[in-house]
């Protein structure tokens, strides 16, 4: 188990003061077996007006602030202090029907799954990539099937960081080869989907035990696809990670534009804005241990003196 502190500051800039709108902010992340909230902290310059929380149609937890009068600047600071509990190499126990791939989904749980199992963004190009891992000699494993699947993108395709909002349309990231961490996942969801599995979208952050900071807009983005028996199993196919290893859950969603970690408007010029800074810092707590006190070296023993 590790403690974790997550801080998340999202900072805006206007040229000339502007009226803002609502804005709403998922920034918590979701308690679970596997993650335990210790401690949170959010600041909020301008102070709002009102603060309120709610949990959305996928359970995630929105905090939804509302302002008054106007402003230069706008800064949201979120600090969560949590224990991660994680298996390096899980082994998920999945039902006997489902140890293989492909297999059906039970009667009572198919009406659920519906929104998880369609294709938003149909391709033939993409399902002809999925298929390749298929087995054309029968039945295949699931769990090679899928780790298949996230080996495969880190594999063939480059990382990029982009800036820009939004996700690429999957059939351009498999032409271009390349893509952000939400493009990535956005294309294994249509993937698997393809193949006939239930997949959602995940957005959250990722500790990085050998870069204590994360830049660039850093939370991160992978996917999570439903099994019989294990449930939602997190796939990240921009670290090649099956499981939860490293990786703190804020939000799910069918789709990428339903888990944003913020979004609201302002009323004023286009022009105004400045632009906008992100920066995410996971750090793990180590104790400090103190050095066990030394043992006394016994004083030589001297000859008596002869008479």
């Amino acid at each position: 188990m590790r403690l974790l502190t997550v801080r998340h500051i999202t900072s805006y800039r206007y040229s000339e003061p502007v009226t803002l709108g609502e804005h709403r902010m998922m920034f918590r992340p979701r308690e679970s077996h596997d993650l335990r909230l210790v401690r949170t902290r959010l600041d909020i310059f301008p102070r709002p007006v009102s603060l309120r929380w709610l949990h959305d149609v996928f359970d995630n937890s929105v905090a939804i602030a509302t302002f008054g009068g106007a402003t230069n600047d706008l800064r949201f600071d979120s600090t969560v202090t949590l224990e991660h509990l994680e298996t390096a190499l899980p082994d998920y126990a999945l039902e006997v029907g489902a140890q293989t791939y492909p297999f059906i989904y039970k009667e009572d749980e198919g009406p659920d799954l519906v929104r998880a199992r369609s294709r938003h963004y149909p391709g033939d190009e993409v399902s002809q990539w999925a298929a390749r891992f298929v087995s054309s000699a029968g039945s295949t494993d699931t769990m090679a099937l899928l780790a298949a699947i996230t080996l495969g993108i880190r594999h063939e395709f480059t990382y990029v960081r982009r800036p820009e909002k939004g996700v690429q349309h999957p059939e351009d990231t498999l032409r271009q080869r390349s893509g952000s961490c939400r493009d990535f996942a956005l294309f294994m969801m249509e993937a698997v989907r393809s193949l006939g599995f239930a997949a959602r979208f995940v957005s959250g952050y990722i500790f990085a035990p050998d870069a204590a900071e994360v830049s660039g807009g850093a939370t991160h983005a992978w996917m999570q696809v439903y099994l019989p028996g294990a449930g939602w199993v997190d796939f990240d196919p921009t670290n090649s990670v099956v499981g939860n290893r490293n990786l703190i859950r804020v939000a799910v969603a069918w789709d990428h534009g339903q888990a944003l970690p913020l979004w609201g408007s302002y009323v004023g010029a286009a022009s105004a804005c400045l632009g906008m800074d992100v920066t995410v810092s996971v750090t793990e707590y180590v104790p400090f241990l103190a050095p066990s006190p030394k043992s006394p070296v016994p004083s030589p023993q001297l000859p008596a003196p002869s008479p």
